[in-house]
């Protein structure tokens, strides 16, 4: 029998916007931790929401579950939120600067591309980046 809060899988996949499937991969990976009931149902909470929706949103912007271990574990020691730490700062910025280099290496490429064109057709108009 669940205790007011808790929830099975199901609910908690349908509450957190994930299917099952990935809530037992994340499970595997350490990330969301189920309490087993006496039938061996898992069984999850209210702070559990909060782990998966971190997860999902870090996700969502190209983090890695590796990255989001930080946040969750910012989570778990008691934090409001899972940016609370200096772990997850650190990968904040990590992160940043893997995306300022992709950029960089993007405005490259399109430079090489723009000159390529130009020679190849040299009254074409070249869009400006916005």
């Amino acid at each position: 029998m669940l205790v007011e809060g808790e929830m099975r899988i199901g609910e908690l996949a349908r509450r957190a916007g994930v299917s099952v499937r990935a809530l037992r991969y994340y499970e595997d990976q350490g990330l969301v931790l189920a309490r087993r009931a006496a039938n061996g149902y898992r069984e999850y909470d209210e702070a559990d929401v909060r782990l998966v929706a971190q997860i999902r949103s870090l996700m969502a912007v190209g983090f890695t579950l590796e990255d989001a271990r930080p946040f969750v574990a910012c989570l778990r020691a008691g934090h409001a939120s899972g940016n609370a730490c200096p772990e997850s700062v650190a990968v904040y910025q990590r992160k940043l600067a893997e995306i300022d280099a992709e950029i960089r290496a993007l405005a490259a490429r399109r430079a090489e591309v723009a000159g390529q064109l130009k020679q190849a057709c040299p009254g074409c108009a070249i869009r400006r980046i916005e």
